[in-house]
């Protein structure tokens, strides 16, 4: 397509051996990554090991005594059927969600960089990102409550008035606000690489009469995919710890808990933790977040690898 041709970048030469650092320069490198280091190992790494001697051991917090359980905390929870019901509910709002969110974002993509007012609209697209989760899931249970403002409105219509916050409906509503909360963080970073691409090469694949999806599928998509396997990792950290929209969904207004077909492993973790009328069970909760640290990781590795492409370059 003329002078913006897409090529595969040449194979990258193997590095150079170069010499070690002096001792002199060694000494200068340390007082600058020490702190960081020593940051690091404070705030995550020690905290990490910590919940995974905690998830050893039965115990009910601070001032109770730690007692030795082994393996019976993971064990308990493969027959827990609240975990298992969790677990379940946390990979159907990260794989469904996810599908859901970068089908919009890249849809989104093919129709924003041919209409005007772009702008505008990814800023709108983009609002419900800075609100509050937890504003965004009491917003919408309150609108879908029995009595809330979506039911009215189909009673004006003439249509029956639905169980949204049901058993059977709540998840999907749970879903839904999700994604839409979601997807405007996508839509920007996805554009933001759109926008560096020249618009000669769009040129170019109109006037050998590329439709927009050829476009999109042999010029956005490749020169874009590197950010894309960067959101896809985003999507899959944060969807596996979803905790505020379904607290705030779900209990908008009362003092009730979550019905367990909405709840997802965070959920599940802070009732261990916060449990009423009973001793809080640190360890249990402490095992949930090892699963769910274990689960994170390989899915992180196998979606790095299902993203992994030869990088393409304008020449």
């Amino acid at each position: 397509m003329g002078a913006g041709t897409l090529t595969q970048a040449p194979p990258v030469a193997p590095p150079v051996k170069t010499r070690a650092l002096r001792p002199g320069r060694e000494r200068a490198f340390w007082p600058f990554l020490l702190p960081a280091l020593v940051a690091y190992t404070a705030l995550f790494v020690a905290p990490s090991l910590f919940g995974f001697w905690v998830s050893l051991n039965k115990w009910g917090g601070p001032g109770t005594e730690m007692s030795w359980r082994g393996l019976d905390n993971y064990l308990a929870l493969l027959r827990n059927e609240a975990f298992a019901r969790s677990f379940v509910n946390t990979f159907v709002m990260a794989f469904v969600g996810g599908a859901l969110v970068f089908g919009f974002t890249f849809l989104s993509m093919v129709v924003l960089r041919h209409i005007k007012g772009r702008a505008f609209i990814r800023s709108v697209i983009f609002l419900p990102m800075i609100i509050s989760m937890i504003a965004v899931g009491a917003a919408i249970g309150f609108l879908l409550n029995p009595d809330g403002a979506v039911n009215t409105m189909l009673g004006w219509l003439g249509l029956e008035a639905q169980p949204w916050l049901g058993p059977d409906l709540v998840f999907r509503c749970i879903i839904g606000g999700l994604v839409w909360s979601s997807t405007g963080f996508y839509v920007a970073l996805m554009m933001s690489a759109a926008d560096s691409i020249p618009a000669h090469i769009y040129e170019d694949a109109h006037l050998i009469g590329a439709t927009r999806w050829e476009q999109f599928r042999h010029i956005t998509l490749p020169l874009t995919w590197d950010v894309f396997a960067v959101s896809a990792v985003l999507w899959v950290v944060n969807s596996l710890k979803i905790f505020e929209i379904v607290l705030a969904f779900t209990t908008a207004g009362t003092t009730a808990s979550p019905p367990l077909q909405a709840r997802t492993v965070a959920v599940q973790q802070y009732y261990a933790i916060n449990s009423t009328g009973g001793v809080p069970e640190l360890g249990r909760a402490a095992a949930m977040g090892i699963v769910v640290l274990i689960v994170t990781a390989v899915l992180i590795v196998l979606t790095r690898r299902i993203t992994r492409r030869d990088r393409v370059e304008l020449s």
